[in-house]
């Protein structure tokens, strides 16, 4: 709407014809403010929530370089519903890339996509408070497809009771083990963590270069000591936290990582590393890590040949009758308040997070939705690819240790920047510990956390 001024040299007009004028120009006036107003058009309270007014405008899905194949495949089977896709890093090792510009969005008015992945699970720990999740729980998503995702996986997403994101997959911890080389070496594979560690040493004295593990990546933490029910990392409130990694738990994973370290049959380059890739084909024997691991690590970092590798519970310290494993990322997805194409936008969070389209038969990890896990492991088993069934993971599925929490700040951020800097210098794990705590809880205290230690 543009308003003109009078220029200053302009005639005198008559007094009662002036005022019959501005009169006039203030109806008008008045009339273009109304419509002008459509702006910032009034919202509408439905579905646990105050919503934009809807346009048929393209939806705007932000998805990490993995998930990209999941929207072009939607956009192609949905020719009809326009889409804009965006690659971004997906909050990776905990960049906090989204909140960061959400935060700009909200300063800014707009911007805001209307759907996004992320590859941490603990947005909704500011997403909520920044009013950018919408709830998805009353109304947008059916209750019966709340109801058949795994139990306890939505639990990331969970804020008072209300659900404002959808897991995309487990990424429960599992033992990878290579059968071949195993059956080779006449090693069994490891039930108990004892039985790691002495396999690990026995590797290194009778086929020096090979590996039972991979200590170097950022989410380390996550494989081993949260299977190991280390008590670094108890989310015990919205904004609480206990945080003790000098316990049994934490000291015994550590000293095992060490020895192993030490003795070269546990990597510390990291997986995803070029020197991983380079130097370590054809020489794991055994590799604790996520459920992704078959696919990301395996069949596509290290090339290995199909029916060599296969899957074990992930080993227990002797004596603990509760299994225990770690989680290592698995993802989320938002649906964003302010989205003005909230139709499309819960379509295809649907569609992401259930059909067998994707996650069913294309998605690289265990799904979370449960009837969409039961049709993975089947398409993985009756691939060729495996060797044995993959009931461990399954198994797994339910066993993840729910004293590791997922809170605003991100363990493998801290991790990345407290513990990997000293390994690669030749500190010991154990002698990191103190620091790696000190680490925690001032991170978690800058974000406002009652600290417990």
């Amino acid at each position: 709407m543009t308003v003109n001024k009078p220029l200053a040299d302009e005639k005198a007009v008559p007094r009662t014809r002036r005022a019959a004028w501005l009169a006039a120009g203030a109806v008008s006036l008045a009339m273009a403010l109304s419509a002008c107003g459509g702006s910032t058009p009034a919202k509408t309270t439905k579905d646990g929530f105050a919503q934009a007014a809807q346009t048929d405008g393209a939806v705007t899905v932000w998805v990490d370089a993995t998930r990209l194949a999941a929207a072009k495949q939607y956009q192609a089977l949905h020719p009809e519903v326009k889409m804009d896709i965006v690659s971004y890093d997906g909050d990776a090792n905990g960049s906090n890339y989204l909140q960061t510009k959400v935060q700009l969005f909200n300063r800014t008015g707009k911007g805001w996509p209307d759907v996004v992945f992320s590859s941490q699970n603990n947005e909704v720990t500011w997403a909520v408070d920044a009013g950018f999740a919408a709830p998805l729980d009353k109304g947008l998503v059916p209750a019966d497809t709340l109801g058949q995702f795994a139990k306890g996986a939505n639990d990331v997403c969970t804020v008072d009771g209300t659900v404002y994101c959808l897991r995309n997959d487990l990424s429960q911890a599992v033992l990878w083990y290579n059968a071949p080389l195993m059956k080779q070496f006449g090693y069994t594979v490891p039930k108990t963590w004892e039985e790691y560690q002495a396999l690990g040493e026995k590797v290194a004295t009778e086929h020096p270069g090979y590996l039972v593990g991979d200590g170097g990546d950022s989410f380390t933490p996550e494989i081993y000591l949260w299977a190991s029910k280390c008590g670094a990392n108890h989310i015990t409130g919205p904004k609480a936290v206990s945080v003790n990694t000098s316990g049994p738990e934490c000291t015994k994973m550590a000293q095992l990582m060490d020895t192993l370290i030490k003795n070269k049959s546990m990597s510390t380059s990291g997986v995803f590393s070029t020197d991983f890739a380079k130097n370590e084909v054809g020489k794991v024997l055994l590799m604790p890590g996520p459920a992704w691991f078959g696919g990301a690590v395996f069949k596509d970092t290290l090339k290995t040949p199909e029916k060599t590798i296969g899957v074990a519970p992930m080993p227990q310290w002797r004596g603990d009758s509760a299994p225990a494993t770690g989680n290592v990322g698995g993802g989320t997805w938002l649906v964003s308040q302010h989205s003005t194409h909230l139709k499309a936008a819960t379509d295809f969070l649907k569609w992401v997070t259930t059909d067998n389209a994707y996650q069913g038969e294309k998605a690289p990890g265990f799904p979370a939705y449960a009837p969409a896990a039961d049709s993975w492991l089947k398409a993985q088993e009756t691939s060729g690819y495996y060797t044995g069934d993959l009931s461990a993971l399954k198994d797994a599925s339910s066993q993840v240790w729910p004293g590791w929490g997922s809170g605003q700040f991100s363990q493998e951020a801290v991790w990345a920047a407290t513990v990997k800097p000293g390994m690669t210098q030749g500190q010991t794990i154990v002698s990191l510990l103190p620091a790696w705590q000190d680490s925690i809880v001032k991170h978690a205290e800058s974000l406002g956390y009652k600290v417990s230690q």
